[in-house]
């Protein structure tokens, strides 16, 4: 797989490359530089397989020679041991559960693969002769990155891990998730929104002394491997979906690497009946395709904090996909927004046919059924565990990881929105 900057098709990288260097350098990102369809009857096969042997195959489809088949498959076998079980609800609609992994969260999917990858990519370095010094992950969250991150990397050898998070704007559940493990593992309660947290890790990612100095590594989906891994979920959605027609998959989105990792998937050829996203109160895209000017803005806080999201990083890879058209935007996609207020009814309309569902599942689901069309079926995410959010239309019990989590004490280290702050928190760390 061959990879360019959506700012300077000049710049390429290999996909190993590109996960270590994180971004190409110019404020751009990674995309693929070319991503032909695969022949329908791969894709059938692949439909086929049971969901750990076509992750592999999938992923020795893309990355060719980059990575042996057992590597590959010692990868997979690692990050994705959890189930992703389809659901089928009374209203017609189904929902594929991303959230069985060990963070709750689909972010479990991208992080855990980037944790074993760069975990292989050491011992490869060690082989020859090479003893790097750590690697720092640094990442930004606005609620469930974070926890991935931290549970993803808590423990590995040579990685530690910073977490910079908006101090009193997630959940208490998901904060005890990422700022109570310790060891290699620090997270930051910033002084802002989640906004002022990915500035503050893309200004580090663009300080190339800084990057060298710790080895910065980025786990949010400006890496290239976790929007990859996200692809994969997508072929068992279709899957697991079944018989003719596609379904429709609604995407609650914030920050936009699951829609975009949602776009390559149908790139490659993967038969779906439309690709829509769901944002809540902080409609920065919606906006736009609806023929507003392209306009980041600070973030509102919401009961889908996950989601609150003013300026999407991703949005600049999916806007390059298509030319920078927004005609063609809107041609790929359906889009629409919910309040907390329609959240709060969605929960509870749920909950009524006896499905507990987290605040960002409520936003896609709403939005999914004012979506759908005669005759489509409908299909959203489920990115996390309702029992990661005190808001729930239904008594839902503590998976034991999460109630292990919050019997821990709190660990968090609070950082102005600042990046000599956080320059000095990074140079504090022992080596």
């Amino acid at each position: 797989m061959e990879l360019v900057s959506t700012r300077d098709p000049g710049r390429r990288a290999s996909f190993l490359e590109a996960v270590v260097a994180n971004v190409p350098g110019d404020g751009g990102l990674f995309v693929p530089a070319r991503l032909a369809p695969l022949p329908p009857a791969t894709i059938a096969t692949l439909l086929a397989m049971p969901w750990p042997e076509r992750a592999t195959a999938l992923l020795a489809e893309l990355l060719g020679d980059e990575l042996a088949r057992d590597e590959i498959a010692e990868l997979t076998g690692a990050a994705f041991d959890f189930p992703v079980p389809l659901v089928r609800l009374p209203d017609g609609l189904a929902v594929l559960e991303l959230f069985h992994g060990p963070s709750l969260s689909f972010k479990d999917f991208g992080v855990r693969f980037l944790a074993r990858l760069l975990a292989l990519l050491a011992r490869r370095e060690a082989a020859a002769g090479r003893a790097p010094g750590p690697r720092t992950v640094l990442t930004a969250t606005s609620g469930d990155t974070g926890a991935a991150v931290a549970l993803a990397f808590h423990g590995l050898p040579a990685l530690r891990v910073a977490v910079l998070y908006p101090r009193g704007r997630i959940s208490n559940r998901q904060e005890r998730q990422m700022a109570t493990l310790g060891g290699n593992v620090r997270a930051f309660a910033v002084d802002g929104s989640f906004d002022d947290c990915q500035r503050l890790v893309k200004a580090s990612f663009a300080a190339p002394a800084l990057v060298a100095r710790h080895g910065l590594v980025a786990a949010n989906s400006i890496n290239i491997a976790r929007l990859l891994a996200q692809v994969l979920y997508y072929f068992e959605a279709v899957a697991a979906a079944g018989d003719a027609p596609p379904p429709v998959v609604c995407v609650p989105s914030g920050n936009f690497g699951n829609l975009c990792a949602g776009l390559l998937a149908r790139r490659l050829g993967l038969p779906l009946g439309g690709l829509a996203l769901a944002t809540n109160a902080n409609t920065t895209v919606p906006d736009y395709l609806d023929g507003g000017a392209w306009r980041p803005r600070p973030s509102l806080a919401t009961l889908s904090n996950a989601m609150d999201v003013g300026a999407p990083s991703n949005w600049e890879r999916i806007a390059w996909l298509h030319g920078d058209d927004r005609e063609a935007l809107r041609a790929a996609l359906r889009w629409g927004s919910l309040d907390d207020d329609g959240t709060r009814r969605e929960i509870a309309r749920l909950a009524a046919l006896g499905y507990a569902v987290d605040p960002h599942g409520a936003v896609a689901s709403a939005v999914l059924r004012r979506l759908l069309r005669p005759g489509e079926r409908g299909l959203f995410l489920g990115t996390a565990h309702p029992a990661k959010f005190e808001v729930s239309g239904a008594a839902v019990p503590l998976p034991p990881p999460l109630a292990a989590a919050l019997r821990r004490p709190l660990l968090s280290e609070p950082l102005p929105a600042t990046e000599a702050a956080l320059h000095a928190a990074l140079a504090a760390w022992p080596a």
